[in-house]
């Protein structure tokens, strides 16, 4: 099989944009005065009312429609407004957790940071996939996970120096061109922030439910808080928020310490109306593993920090369910 590298997709989403560009420069002048004529007739002959009521059918069609992921039939992200709260860890070992609690299901992991992937660490995975005869990409898989992540096409040290155009193409080619078999889920480990992938995500696939994480760090959760509700404006349910990070556990005496204080997540939780999906505390078992590649729900699939991750896998099934009926 032929292997799909960095220098291919490079190329690929060059095309596209040289293409999208010459498209624009052809029409968009012409149709952007129709529709601030247009508009401005609008204005003299109907009511406000009926006005915005027009607006928002034109904004519609602009709007790409969404399309479902071929043989996934539920998508999650797993989202946080700030980096550097666990969010990578977390949505690992929940994909991993899903299974865990029901080996009947069958769950993809999509990391959708371009710019910082973490997924080929966190599962201890290599090499550029290979292409099917369809020439979709083929992922790769470790502990049971078909994983498809940017890290796949690029060295470890290598920056992705893209603008927003190829960032987009280059989603789009992780959720269509893949060749993801048949999932009951699709975890996707979105990039901090709001920012284009989350929306051209939310925009483009059918999205089942949101999982946002954080600390209980204040300045944590005001980032957190943007997530939820950029989601609520993309209509996208919003499963409930996950407190990472939330108590040390020294490994020597068992002192409890809040590092990032208490219940800031809980907190936030109540506050937005959302569900609090559970605490994840602050565990070298979690770190050392996950810098193994080597994730706590399957290296010590009976230690508390495991646990913690399979009730938050409960809670998710429990609200996917909820928001589905």
């Amino acid at each position: 099989m032929a292997l799909f590298t960095y220098s291919i997709m490079s190329h690929l989403l060059r095309l596209s944009a040289n293409k999208a560009s010459v498209l624009r420069t052809g029409t968009e002048g012409k149709c952007g005065a129709a529709v601030c004529l247009q508009f401005i007739r609008c204005q003299r002959s109907v009511d406000t009312k009926a006005l915005q009521e027009r607006q928002k059918q034109h904004m519609a069609k602009g709007l790409p429609r969404q399309k479902p992921i071929t043989g996934v039939k539920q998508v999650i992200v797993v989202a946080s407004g700030k980096g550097g709260v666990g969010k990578s860890t977390t949505a690992v070992n929940l994909a991993l957790a899903l299974m865990a609690n029901d080996s009947s299901k069958s769950v993809g992991l999509l990391d959708a940071d371009v710019y910082g992937p973490s997924i080929p660490k966190l599962m201890n995975l290599k090499g550029n996939p290979e292409l099917s005869d369809n020439n979709l990409m083929i992922p790769l898989t470790n502990y049971g996970v078909p994983c498809m992540s940017m890290g796949f096409l690029v060295d470890d040290a290598a920056p992705i120096v893209w603008r927003g155009l190829m960032v987009m193409s280059a989603m789009e080619k992780l959720l269509r061109q893949v060749d993801w078999g048949s999932l009951d889920y699709l975890v996707i480990d979105m990039p901090p922030g709001t920012g284009d992938v989350q929306l051209s995500i939310t925009q483009n696939i059918p999205v089942a439910g949101a999982v946002i994480v954080s600390t209980p760090q204040d300045i944590a959760l005001l980032d957190a808080r943007r997530g939820a509700e950029m989601f609520k404006k993309v209509n996208v349910p919003i499963l409930g928020l996950v407190q990472n990070m939330s108590v040390f556990h020294c490994p020597k005496c068992q002192h409890q310490t809040h590092i990032f204080g208490s219940d800031g997540a809980r907190q936030l939780a109540h506050t937005l109306g959302e569900e609090f999906l559970g605490d994840v505390p602050l565990h070298l078992n979690i770190r050392e593993s996950s810098d193994r590649g080597q994730p706590v729900v399957v290296s010590c699939p009976q230690s508390p920090e495991a646990q913690a991750y399979r009730q938050v896998a409960s809670a998710v099934e429990r609200r996917l369910k909820e928001v589905n009926t």
